[in-house]
């Protein structure tokens, strides 16, 4: 007796989304895409789950023509907000391949191939970092997962060493994202804040007045994402070793630039510490979401979040899984498309994109000083400016920034810099013109 499919497909509704997927990444975004309030999608996309179903054309019709286009296109090149994205098209066009394998990479046994691929996109970056042979690491979704994980086995492996403390303790700078006073609250640990210099930096000095018994762990910033402010790491590491605590090192987006050995020496001490993480979603040219969380021990990240089962008992033993170095199990191989890209383009295409949009900050930053009626505030470090409208409340630039953003010519909002309403750049796609964004600019003055 044949049974009929659960679930039909429909080969010409297939080819029409992979036709729209392949113009996407061919053409890239609109610009004026973004949000939309809660009434006008209800309006568009109430009712869509049905009992009987719409079909391949309607319900695909509601993503490309109301969903995408209530998007933030943050890969776009005149975004430069936040930090946002700029996958290259390999990565694009591989995510999509990546979706369709279906492929579970939690586990040796499911995902090996996918996995060892994987791996050697994290050896490369431990490389950079300067870490041998026993450092090791995986990719989890974003940097809040990749730093709870890192967190976590250093409180594990302080208890191993020390016991457990009356209260463990957590010291990081006034800069810190905020993630890490998030994963504080979860951990249920104390967060001990130390002030930051004029630049974003850590106070060293103060950091050592503020260690307390129970502290387990410092982190560092590598390319604060408020100001691009990178650590002084060595003096850290130094100040970690000292006390017996583990020196994490937040580079979600700042350590990208070690793909260009002439920015190596801005991350001098790196190689001392015990893990660190770094977004390939923001200015390593993969699509989201990603983060890669490396060990300079792995054995230290398997130590704290292996997982045990009767389920699991049957698992290949003779290799680290994925589940084992983070706090997941169930997982897809994110850091794939990493991979494919690199194997695409080589590592000296990454370190050549990278110094571009240095030079990109640096054009944009020398505009903004020459321009009168504004004020460089910042930087560029690395490659986030900071700049001020003097005359121009928050009100203001909030509104100038929005219809700038509903036109497409530019996303570029406010934020706060030692109690200042600014504007705030960060350039990660080499595609973004520096003329673009000055004559915008000149729109403010």
């Amino acid at each position: 007796m044949t049974h009929a499919p659960a679930f039909a497909s429909d080969p010409a509704a297939l080819s029409a989304m992979l036709g729209w997927a392949e113009t996407r990444i061919r053409t890239g975004p609109d610009p004026r895409s973004g949000a939309l309030p809660r009434d006008r999608l209800d309006a568009a996309l109430g009712g869509s789950v049905t009992a009987g179903g719409l079909g391949w054309d309607r319900a695909f019709a509601l993503f490309s023509d109301v969903i995408a286009p209530s998007c933030r296109p943050f890969d776009h090149p005149t975004s430069l907000a936040f930090v946002a994205a700029a996958p290259t098209p390999a990565a694009q066009g591989f995510d999509a391949v990546l979706g369709a394998a279906e492929i579970f990479a939690g586990n040796w046994d499911g995902g090996s191939g996918a996995i060892h691929a994987e791996n050697q996109a994290l050896d490369w970056l431990a490389g950079l970092a300067g870490w041998g042979d026993g450092a090791g690491g995986v990719f989890v979704s974003g940097g809040t997962m990749g730093n709870l994980s890192a967190l976590h086995a250093a409180r594990v492996a302080f208890e191993q060493a020390h016991g457990r403390p009356e209260r463990f303790r957590l010291l990081a700078s006034t800069e810190a994202h905020s993630s890490i006073a998030a994963i504080a609250r979860v951990m249920d640990v104390a967060l001990d804040l130390v002030p930051a210099d004029a630049t974003g930096r850590i106070d060293v000095e103060a950091a050592k007045d503020a260690l307390r018994p129970g502290t387990f762990a410092i982190v560092a910033n590598a390319g604060a994402t408020n100001s691009g402010a990178v650590d002084d790491l060595a003096a850290l590491a130094d100040l970690a070793e000292a006390r017996g605590l583990w020196l994490h090192v937040d580079g979600a987006y700042g350590l990208a630039a070690l793909a260009d050995p002439g920015t190596a020496p801005l991350f001098a001490g790196l190689e001392l510490a015990d893990s660190f993480i770094v977004d390939p979603h923001k200015w390593l040219f993969a699509p989201y979401d990603s983060c890669a969380l490396v060990y300079r021990d792995v054995t230290r990240g398997a130590a704290a979040h292996g997982q045990r089962g009767a389920y699991l008992d049957a698992l290949d033993t003779h290799h680290l899984n994925p589940s084992d170095l983070a706090l997941h199990l169930s997982r897809r191989p994110r850091g794939l498309p990493l991979w494919f890209s690199l194997s695409v383009y080589g590592t000296e295409a990454y370190a050549a994109a990278i110094r571009r949009t240095f030079r990109i900050a640096q054009e944009i930053a020398d505009g903004i000083e020459a321009m009168p009626g504004l004020d460089l505030v910042l930087g560029p470090q690395l490659t986030v400016l900071l700049f001020r409208v003097p005359g121009m409340d928050r009100a203001a630039l909030q509104a100038w920034a929005e219809g700038h953003r509903r036109s497409g010519a530019l996303l570029c909002l406010p934020t706060t810099w030692r109690g200042e309403t600014v504007l705030r750049i960060c350039v990660v796609n080499p595609e973004t013109d520096p003329t673009h964004v000055l004559r915008v600019l000149e729109t403010l003055t």
